[in-house]
């Protein structure tokens, strides 16, 4: 399922209009019309933002049409979710577990990319390992270069 009808039915089963989730998500009413019509695509940081103001994690949003026979904790292969966009793909390959911040994605950056602006924050700790190539990472204002 495409990111702008998860977030027009995510919506509609939270009983809010798209004035009420721009209201609390501070972006426009039409900014949410044209990501819901898949005319433009979300960064990451405003997904986050429109997801704060439903409440729902990312995790949550690109599982919960997994059927409900068994809570998903762990993504295989084929099966994990692309929360990137922009030449950088963040697959879910676990999801936060109740009681608990903690996910773990595997991040794939073209060369030249980065994760946007504003940087992205996810809730709860983060770390990550360079497993090929290398990565400038900005901390404060200043940079470090990591190499696998």
């Amino acid at each position: 399922m495409d990111t702008g009808t998860r977030l027009k039915l995510v919506r509609e089963r939270n009983n809010l209009s798209q004035r009420e989730l721009a209201r609390r998500s501070g972006l426009t009413n039409s900014t949410i019309s044209q990501i819901e019509q898949n005319r433009v695509s979300p960064s990451v940081s405003s997904l986050k933002k429109l997801l704060e103001g439903i409440p729902m994690s990312l995790a949550e949003f690109f599982s919960f049409d997994e059927p409900v026979r068994e809570e998903r904790f762990v993504f295989r292969g084929g099966e994990q979710p692309d929360l990137g966009r922009n030449g950088l793909r963040m697959l879910l390959v676990g999801a936060s577990v109740e009681g608990r911040q903690m996910r773990m994605l595997r991040e794939l950056y073209a060369p030249g990319a980065d994760s946007g602006e504003p940087i992205v924050h996810a809730e709860g700790e983060e770390c990550g390992l360079v497993t090929r190539g290398t990565v400038e990472l900005w901390v404060d204002g200043q940079v470090s270069v990591l190499s696998s």
